[in-house]
């Protein structure tokens, strides 16, 4: 079965089997090497920013 086929079949599945086949994609891609390590630079992002904005809000209370 070829890609645009099985995308043109997704309409037709059922939310739950959507559901299955995303869960099983993110397994697939968690395997590759380059998208864990664009994962982890994103929650180094997320959580650097996440400090910036505790500073911030910190100062503005003084």
């Amino acid at each position: 079965m070829s890609a645009t086929e099985i995308i043109n079949e997704l309409p037709k599945l059922s939310e739950q089997e959507r559901r299955a086949i995303r869960q099983k994609l993110l397994e697939l891609a968690s395997e590759n090497e380059d998208v864990q390590l664009c994962n982890q630079a994103a929650l180094e992002g997320a959580l650097m920013f996440d400090r910036m904005e505790d500073e911030d809000a910190s100062r503005k209370k003084e």
